[in-house]
This record gives C-alpha cells, sequence and structure tokens, in this order.
C-alpha cells in the first residue's frame, strides 16, 4: 500500500539541516515506492535554483534534481 508523504521546505539550503534531512526523507520514501510531495515556500525555494556552487555539502539543486527524476513533485 502506497502512502502519501508532504514536506514542507522553508529554509535556505545551505544555513541548516532541513535541507539534507528533507532529501533524505523523500529519497527513502520514494525508494520505497510512496508518493512525495515537497513544498518550498520563502527562503526554501532557494534549494531549486540552478547554477549553485556548493563546495563541502551536497548540492541541493543536483539532489532535488535527482529526486524529481524519480517521481518527486514539487511545489514552489
Amino acid at each position: 500500500m502506497t502512502k502519501t508523504l508532504t514536506l514542507f521546505l522553508s529554509t535556505s539550503p545551505y544555513s541548516y539541516e532541513n535541507t539534507s534531512t528533507a532529501v533524505r526523507i523523500a529519497e527513502s520514501a520514494l525508494g520505497k515506492g510512496h508518493t512525495v510531495n515537497l513544498i518550498a515556500s520563502g527562503d526554501g525555494i532557494y534549494c531549486f535554483l540552478k547554477g549553485q556552487k556548493a563546495k563541502g555539502i551536497t548540492n541541493a539543486e543536483e539532489k532535488f534534481s535527482e529526486l524529481i527524476g524519480k517521481g518527486l513533485r514539487v511545489y514552489l
């Protein structure tokens, strides 16, 4: 039985661990076949800007692009 999980992300991509936590939760749920929605609001929309140059940490743009390809639904 598939379930639907909705995440809300409102913090900037590299200030807190919220972005990486959302990535890990979404990745795990998608891997188990669940439907995952992510609502980005406020500073959370910066996770989806193209051309990010993150050094030493996970690039939010790349990870979310990968997850979108796996079925993540994003609402800005």
